[in-house]
């Protein structure tokens, strides 16, 4: 019997990613893990299952070696349903200070240009 599989962040904690992992109507699943960061596999993924919580309990070490400037994203999947199943993302670095800035800059231009929308509006319909 089929069942959807669902995926728990449950902390991130001394460099090491914790979440638990459960697949309704299946108690004999057993999940088959990959994490991968720019399509290369990470080390040291354990996966065990909880009997008590029913659920398989997920510890993704983050490899040091990964950690960067810019957004560095790393997918979890279960290669025995060839199903990604989530992902989890650190955001580092002086790039993105900058994109904030770059971002915040193009909201106010935006906001800027609708409070003279809306003035020009409020004047055409009221005069």
């Amino acid at each position: 019997m089929a069942g959807t599989i669902e995926l728990t962040k449950l902390r991130i904690s001394e460099g090491v990613w914790h979440g638990a992992i459960k697949k309704d109507g299946d108690a004999d699943w057993e999940p088959r893990i990959e994490v991968t960061h720019l399509d290369f596999p990470v080390d040291g993924v354990e996966v065990v299952q909880d009997r008590v919580e029913e659920h398989w309990v997920l510890r993704i070490p983050i490899p040091t070696d990964r950690i960067a400037d810019g957004v560095q994203t790393f997918v979890i999947r279960d290669m025995r349903e060839d199903d990604v199943l989530g992902s989890f993302s650190i955001v580092a670095g002086d790039a993105l200070a900058e994109d904030i800035r770059a971002e915040l800059s193009l909201l106010r231009a935006e906001l800027d240009m609708l409070k003279k929308a809306f003035r020009r509006h409020c004047v055409e319909t009221m005069g």
